[in-house]
């Protein structure tokens, strides 16, 4: 991946291309002279350190998409939960969507702060035993927009993992944007010499959401991600009083069931919608304590524990 300074032009080819420091773009870059001898190109530093930072962390989990709106932080912020459930277990979620943090609000850590001390940031806690970051604690309101090019927001990502003082983990959970690109390209390689447990993708029902996740599986199959498996959300409707079930997103293609089977990728399972999940975000607290016999309590539980057990293959 080619990786560009905080301080470059605009159409900077990118410190690892074969023309870093000799196309036009570069002329008057203060890097030019130096990613002409092509001593830039190296690795970067900052992958060994992470590599050290993350020696306390077993598992690494990604929650990807490609899709926008189908549910990647909801989903990441119950893992997280479900997982803290185990008092003996430590759990963090880093949010590295810089651009729309929702994880502050869904987690019920609004106007909270990250702390500095000498070991780094110091992470905040919902729970004696799960742990958050993200951009959104560095914010002075949850209405301020992050205005910023790519080159900056892999520094913020490069921060969170290198700088933030996690301490022993057993499973981080990072919530990533929609699409395949500067975010999901800077934790691959930031964290590529720590080893990556897998990814987790999400999807929706409709044929219009299946598409960009398939983009999102070739992706991790380029960059060499395991994928744990594909949850389909918001997979039905059941009614609470007569219990019958609707499509709201009717699955016109098959659904991710389908597309699992043609591609060799486990289903994990299906979470049907329930109004009461949109809730409990709004209000920054645990669906499975607000609703734990609901079908999709249920259905997130059964996910969990194949999640768990995809982990302990991988010890």
């Amino acid at each position: 991946m080619a990786d560009i300074p905080d301080n470059a032009p605009q159409h900077c080819p990118g410190t690892g291309s074969s023309q870093a420091g000799k196309e036009s773009a570069c002329q008057g870059c203060p890097n030019q002279a130096i990613c002409a001898s092509g001593t830039a190109a190296g690795p970067d530093p900052a992958i060994e350190e992470i590599k050290e930072k993350m020696g306390t962390v077993k598992h690494k989990i990604l929650i990807l998409s490609g899709k926008g709106g189908v549910g990647k932080s909801t989903f990441s912020a119950h893992l997280a939960h479900g997982l803290a459930e185990d008092e003996g277990k430590q759990i963090a979620l880093l949010d590295v969507d810089i651009c729309g943090p929702s994880i502050p609000k869904i987690m019920g850590l609004e106007g909270e702060q990250v702390h500095q001390s000498g070991s780094g940031w110091s992470p905040v806690y919902v729970e004696d035993n799960l742990a958050v970051m993200s951009v959104g604690f560095l914010l002075s309101s949850p209405d301020d927009a992050v205005i910023w090019r790519g080159p900056k927001k892999n520094g913020m990502i490069k921060q969170f993992l290198r700088d933030v003082d996690w301490g022993e983990v057993d499973y981080l959970i990072v919530d990533t944007p929609p699409g395949t690109s500067d975010e999901h390209l800077s934790v691959v390689q930031y964290l590529s010499a720590a080893h990556i447990t897998g990814a987790v993708i999400i999807t929706t029902p409709q044929e219009v959401s299946l598409q960009d996740v398939r983009k999102e599986i070739n992706f991790c199959r380029k960059v060499k991600l395991p994928i744990i498996g594909i949850v389909e959300n918001m997979s039905g409707f059941i009614c609470p009083k007569c219990k019958n079930e609707s499509q709201i997103f009717p699955p016109t293609t098959g659904g991710a069931e389908k597309m699992c089977s043609e591609l060799n990728i486990p289903l994990l399972g299906k979470v049907p919608l329930d109004p009461n999940i949109g809730k409990s975000c709004d209000t920054g607290k645990s669906f499975f304590t607000e609703i734990p016999d609901s079908p999709a309590t249920l259905s997130y539980r059964q996910i969990i524990l194949k999640i768990q057990e995809f982990c302990a293959q991988k010890q």
